[in-house]
């Protein structure tokens, strides 16, 4: 697959739009949620500081690997182009297939119902609702993208602005005014760490990931060649440093053992200590406005996926999933398809264990891609318009990366690891189903 159909999505993305998609996609529920499993895993509060700025190196090696990568091939669908031109038809498609039924909708679910659980919060309402609200936000926010692509992109420059404002907020006050030492507190109320620091730096990647979907609207970026790097490489630094900083201003504010009691609400609690009742509401719902921004970002882009497959007619119904509107340009089945899948894994899975299988499944094939850069080299001997630096340093440090991250997740939930990946491997009877039909079909 060496061409890529790239007429008929609107090149209109511009560097404000591709980084604000970048880092308002990464930044959303990760970084407040998980805090309380970082630190269980981690057992101290330096080695949990550590598990975030590991994860982050992890997270740049990658974008800066991927970025020659896609600067060479920038066309709409992201990784599964990129694996079917390193690796072939068959490893191409199961990259898709995976991004389509496992690794989108699931990330897609976790996030919304990590929201759901602030919302529920916010307005007071019981556990019952937090499904319910999810489901909601979800429709609401891919109608919102049943429209042209610069609606999505304005909404995600307005969040990533928004979602600033409680970041700030818990760096600055934590930083300040909180008390603790942020290094050094040991959780004493569990005898030993859940995990381990593996474990924790696995926990870190779901609150770093979604950084390589930028990838997946490189058809529709005005200048993708220079854009597509600057927006990951860029945008992933930015993370990092947030990333860390927060970390440490609510290791500074709250200790270890208030964390870890708290769990998933400890960022809740620190909003409603520091800043009262109404601030801390106000805080909560910038959380909730910067968890919108990440479902938005998302919401964009894997639709991106279904479209380029259904156009190859590598899934079933490809013709339907394949229609975009004639004057917005935008998917709107596939996006449709996205919301329902979505909607489905809600009402099955916990967000928690959900955001750790989907980042050891997405793994598996960044893996590829990361191996893909020596590949690539070996068949382009000419200039490129990305070099990764540091070169081959930087793609080693990403390959050590992912396999650490694989063994980790095999070792902490084999049961899960064998459900996602027998979900990805049935990929592969529906492929052939689907190109009997297209045989017969043109006989």
């Amino acid at each position: 697959m060496n061409q890529q159909p790239t007429d008929e999505l609107k090149r209109s993305l511009g560097f404000w739009s591709a980084i604000s998609i970048v880092v308002g996609t990464i930044i959303g529920s990760g970084i407040f949620f998980k805090q309380g499993s970082v630190l269980d895993s981690a057992g101290t509060s330096t080695l949990a500081i550590a598990a975030w700025v590991f994860g982050g190196i992890i997270t740049l090696t990658g974008g800066l690997t991927v970025a020659e990568i896609g600067a060479q091939m920038p066309y709409t669908g992201g990784l599964y182009v990129y694996i079917e031109n390193l690796y072939g038809r068959l490893l191409g498609f199961l990259a898709g297939w995976m991004q389509v039924i496992v690794y989108g909708p699931a990330i897609i679910a976790s996030v919304a119902g990590f929201m759901s659980i602030l919302m529920a919060n916010f307005f007071g309402l019981g556990p019952q609702w937090r499904i319910p609200l999810a489901v909601i936000t979800v429709i609401a926010i891919g109608v919102m993208n049943l429209f042209e692509n610069k609606v999505g992109a304005i909404f995600s420059i307005i969040t990533t602005a928004g979602k600033m404002i409680p970041i700030a907020a818990i760096i600055i006050f934590g930083l300040f005014w909180g008390h603790q030492d942020a290094f050094g507190q040991t959780v004493t109320e569990i005898h030993q760490s859940t995990g381990g620091f593996g474990v924790a730096v696995l926990a870190t990647l779901f609150g770093y990931d979604g950084w390589i979907l930028i990838a997946n609207l490189g058809g529709e970026m005005k200048n993708p060649q220079k854009l597509l790097p600057r927006a990951i490489i860029l945008g992933i630094t930015a993370v990092l440093i947030i990333y860390t900083l927060i970390t440490v201003g609510i290791l500074k504010f709250l200790p270890v053992n208030t964390i870890h009691r708290l769990g998933e609400n400890a960022t809740a609690y620190l909003a409603v200590k520091a800043f009262g009742a109404i601030g801390g509401k106000l805080l909560s719902a910038g959380i909730i406005i910067s968890m919108m921004g990440t479902l938005n970002g998302k919401m964009i882009t894997f639709p991106r996926i279904v479209y380029a497959m259904a156009r190859r007619h590598d899934l079933p119904f490809s013709r339907y999933l394949a229609y975009i509107t004639p004057k917005g340009k935008s998917p709107v089945v596939a996006t449709m398809f996205i919301i329902v899948l979505a909607t489905i894994m809600m009402f099955f899975f916990d967000p928690d264990h959900l955001s750790d299988l989907c980042v050891f499944t997405v793994y598996c094939f960044y893996l590829l891609a990361f191996f893909g850069i020596f590949i690539l080299r070996h068949r382009n001997k000419g200039p490129r318009p990305f070099s990764t630096p540091l070169y081959p340093l930087v793609p080693i440090i990403a390959i050590a990366g992912g396999i650490f991250v694989l063994v980790s997740e095999v070792m902490n939930d084999p049961a899960g690891v064998i459900l996602f990946i027998g979900i990805v491997i049935v990929g592969l009877p529906i492929l052939y189903i689907v190109k009997r039909m297209d045989q017969r079909r043109m006989h």
